[in-house]
């Protein structure tokens, strides 16, 4: 078996890879904001008149769940149809017959275990919930592989036409059955209608690579790349999602619900720079992993326009927290706002050890992303319940911010480093923007505290600190466009 992600041949062309890359990047961050500001505005909507916080508090810990499975219901082997040399059509058989049997292994242990891990999470009314949302493990494991297609070919056209099905459907039976009176059921049967959707779309996107076959040596090589790349991003999922756990089994219900509309909101700039990212990175960065120093210059490059498109949009959402939640959400929602500047803070933090993420896997640096990410999951869990216990929601926001800032990036720099992606390149990927950030902070407090907080006074605020943000970022306009 010789295609198992060791290349042989020189980096691509940048200049093809490079329109390759921007095209497929311009399409996904296109479909990105246009899927998140729909499920924004369908989140007010259900918060605004149909469920409570205890209702979020229900479905939060059934998405936590269902997240945490899907970090490794294909054993992490899709990745190779992206990753590896060849003709991926020859293993892609393999490759959905071993997804597909541990997605089903999966729910079926989850289907048996679901009263007992509700129970534990303290939400013991999640169980139905999660049976039903949980369906979308073996969806999902079934698309792996025409996805897959897909971001190798960099085909983000075609994924957002399968995207925007996926959303139209699960948003019309959400709300359907949200009138109702479904409650937190409502998103569950919305998944599971909306990821039907997206395997019908991506089988019509890339056709003829639903297909099953077994080839055992294959089976071997695919499981050898893919199982520490499923570890490590379970213990990713872990990292993101065990804060839901334990504010659901220290807190109360009504903090719970509190806690995942604050943590949803700190997601918005996640979903929208990261996610649209990471259709591309992957692929990209596997392009260019022969060559340290284009693959460093690619990462500097691709940190830079992250991180600068994402501060404006953390810094707005933490500076101005209580009236944003207060103008969108309603006055009931304001006891998310202490725990929102937190959590914007880690939602930074996040995207930038995302990219990192994805650039470690490209060059095969597998053992340093699952100790990276155990030690962040080990030193998390206690410094969450102890922030739960002495500050409620606002403690363990606080507690997540300190972890990954005292620990978790370092460790990250220093695995950058030695895959070839020195602190220099990283520090000045990113000092412009952070600078920018600071200043646009500053430009926003002062502003609130004079003006107040009618709606044109902030959209005035916002404005005037957007605008400081720019300027500060006009030095480094060039690296941006390139």
């Amino acid at each position: 078996m010789t295609d198992t992600g060791t290349s042989t041949q020189p980096a691509p062309a940048a200049p093809s890879l490079g329109r390759k890359v921007g095209s497929a990047a311009k399409w996904s961050l296109i479909n990105t904001v246009v899927m998140r500001l729909g499920n924004f505005a369908t989140g007010i909507v259900l918060a605004r008149y149909f469920l409570g916080p205890e209702a979020w508090g229900v479905y939060g810990i059934a998405q936590t769940v269902l997240l945490v499975l899907l970090s490794a219901n294909e054993l992490g082997v899709s990745l190779a149809i992206v990753r590896w040399e060849g003709d991926p059509r020859r293993f892609a058989p393999t490759v959905l017959t071993l997804s597909a049997a541990s997605s089903c292994l999966l729910y079926a242990v989850l289907f048996a275990t679901a009263p007992a891990v509700a129970d534990v999470l303290g939400s013991p009314e999640a169980s139905g919930v999660l049976r039903v949302m949980c369906l979308c493990v073996v969806l999902d494991g079934l698309s792996q592989v025409p996805a897959g297609f897909l971001t190798r070919e960099f085909a983000q056209g075609r994924r957002m036409a399968v995207d925007g099905l996926n959303f139209v459907l699960s948003t019309a039976v959400t709300l359907l059955l949200a009138v109702q009176g479904w409650g937190a059921m409502s998103f569950a049967w919305g998944s599971v209608v909306g990821n039907v959707a997206a395997l019908i779309g991506c089988c019509l996107a890339a056709p003829g690579t639903l297909k099953f076959g077994w080839d055992r040596e294959q089976a071997r090589a695919l499981l050898k790349f893919g199982l520490p790349l499923a570890g490590a991003s379970m213990l990713a999922l872990g990292v993101v999602n065990v804060d839901t756990m334990v504010v659901g089994s220290t807190l109360d219900p009504l903090a719970l619900g509190f806690y995942v509309l604050a943590f949803n909101i700190s997601g918005w700039p996640v979903r929208i720079i990261s996610e649209a990212a990471r259709r591309v990175s992957f692929a990209g960065f596997s392009r260019l992993a022969d060559s340290p120093q284009a693959l460093a210059a690619g990462f500097a490059r691709a940190l830079g326009v992250v991180t600068a498109a994402t501060v404006p949009l953390c810094v707005l959402l933490a500076a101005l927290a209580a009236p944003v939640i207060e103008l969108v959400y309603g006055g009931r929602w304001l006891p998310a706002a202490g725990a929102l500047p937190w959590l914007m803070a880690l939602g930074l933090v996040r995207i930038g050890c995302e990219l990192a993420y994805d650039c470690l896997v490209a060059v095969g640096r597998r053992r340093s992303l699952i100790a990276v990410q155990g030690l962040w999951l080990v030193l998390l869990i206690p410094a969450l319940v102890i922030g739960a216990r002495g500050g409620g929601i606002v403690g363990v926001a606080q507690g997540h911010v300190a972890v990954a800032g005292a620990v978790v990036v370092p460790v990250f720099l220093l695995a950058l480093h030695r895959g070839g992606i020195r602190l220099g390149t990283v520090a000045r990927a990113c000092a412009w923007p952070l600078l920018g950030g600071a200043v646009m902070a500053a430009a926003l407090l002062v502003l609130e505290r004079y003006l107040g907080d009618s709606v044109p006074a902030l959209l005035a605020t916002a404005a005037v600190g957007t605008l400081a943000y720019a300027v500060c970022l006009l030095p480094a306009r060039k690296t941006l466009r390139g």
